[in-house]
């Protein structure tokens, strides 16, 4: 017999795989995210009234969509008599999508292009395709932007006004209009990618449905634009970056990518990282996600961590500063120069960047000192770094870490 509390467990893991999948079914049948986020929610709350009691069904997720649309309908049936709702009306009686499919076959990808309408400011469209395409929370897609929850839930709420005060269309977005969306995209589809491989909150330290989610449809988007190197390399990157999953964490901790067992990677995903990495070589366009996919593939072409080429890596990472001189970005060089120079070399460096909100910051700086023999300010930057990290492998790791020091 099913637990209750498994029954729960199961609704909500279904609910976070399957929600990108109903929002976008429903905003491509009726074209108001409003009523599509209402309907799942109510879908939500059903199977947690009858799943326990008649149990999860054959096809959870076609379930959830089925009883999604139904709960619209109604929704549409109790409004229709007014007027500003006679086209949505319509639509009860119109099981096939309203517009044609045109570009992008795929539902969540077409809304994925949708949402990153050029009238909407580029934060708004990602915080808004997170919400209803990645499933996130707003509080999940706070901590990626690094803001305040009530910061990102005005934003998000403000982008859906916008939308319908301009009477944005849920339309297909044309082939002529991918290019020009394409950055707004490529980064959706990153973040997403990020929250799966680290996500926040107490939960899972790994979300395999996001990774999965994410790898997928920037698959989709590869199928579109074959010729961008910028959409293969971020396929690159996220295979690359997924091929390590299942040596990331061990007994709830997480592992850094020096400690990982090599023979845990996944060489079906590190030989079609690589190869992609050659594709992009050959086009000779270098971007922002192909130069980390190559940093990637240097990390995962060595036998060990003592053989990596940090040589590369730190060219690399010079290449990346030219286009993209964030100070992120020179954080992570500054990680490539310990291995190469030293601590303290690194260590200057970091010190100098004005990143003291950040917690990749703190957990770089708590390493270095560590490294260095300065047990009391690497306890100090461990302690900063475990103030504003909300994984629980991560938060497991450091605190072995700071507790190792004497």
């Amino acid at each position: 017999m099913v637990e209750p509390v498994e029954t729960t467990d199961a609704i909500e893991r279904v609910f976070r795989e399957e929600h990108g999948r109903i929002i976008a079914a429903l905003v491509r049948r009726f074209g108001d995210i409003d009523i599509a986020e209402e309907a799942a929610g109510e879908a939500l709350v059903a199977a947690l009234e009858r799943w326990p009691v008649e149990g999860v069904p054959p096809n959870p997720g076609g379930w959830l969509t089925t009883t999604a649309g139904r709960r619209a309908i109604d929704r549409l049936r109790r409004e229709q008599r007014r007027d500003d709702k006679h086209r949505a009306a319509r639509m009860i009686t119109d099981d096939e999508p309203h517009e044609r499919i045109g570009a992008v076959e795929d539902d969540r990808l077409r809304l994925l292009f949708t949402c990153c309408h050029p009238a909407l400011a580029p934060e708004a469209r990602i915080a808004l395709t997170l919400r209803l395409l990645g499933g996130l929370t707003v509080p999940e897609i706070a901590a990626a932007f690094l803001v305040q929850e009530t910061t990102m839930a005005a934003r998000i709420t403000r982008a859906k006004k916008k939308i319908a005060a301009a009477r944005i269309p849920y339309r297909v977005p044309e082939a002529a209009d991918l290019p020009g969306r394409l950055d707004g995209v490529l980064t959706v589809l990153f973040l997403v990618f990020n929250e799966g491989y680290l996500a926040s909150g107490d939960g899972a330290p790994l979300r395999e449905e996001l990774t999965g989610e994410a790898i997928r449809l920037t698959r989709v988007l590869r199928s579109l634009l074959p010729g961008e190197p910028e959409v293969a390399g971020l396929l690159a990157l996220m295979l690359l970056t997924d091929a390590r999953r299942a040596a990331r964490v061990r007994g709830g901790e997480l592992v850094p990518l020096p400690e990982q067992d090599r023979g845990g990677w996944d060489r079906t995903l590190i030989k079609e990282g690589h190869a992609l990495v050659r594709e992009c070589l050959a086009i000779d366009r270098p971007g922002r996600y192909q130069l980390l996919a190559a940093i990637n593939a240097v990390h995962t072409d060595a036998p060990t961590a003592r053989d990596t080429d940090w040589s590369q890596v730190v060219a690399l990472y010079d290449q990346l500063a030219a286009i993209d001189p964030s100070p992120v970005v020179a954080l992570n060089r500054a990680v490539a120069i310990a291995e190469l120079d030293g601590p303290e070399v690194a260590l200057a460096v970091v010190d100098r960047l004005d990143l003291a909100t950040y917690h990749a910051w703190h957990v770089t700086r708590a390493d270095l000192l560590r490294r260095l023999g300065r047990s009391a300010d690497a306890r100090a930057a461990y302690d900063a770094a475990l103030a504003t990290c909300d994984n629980t492998a991560e938060r497991a790791y450091l605190s072995r870490k700071r507790g190792e020091l004497v």
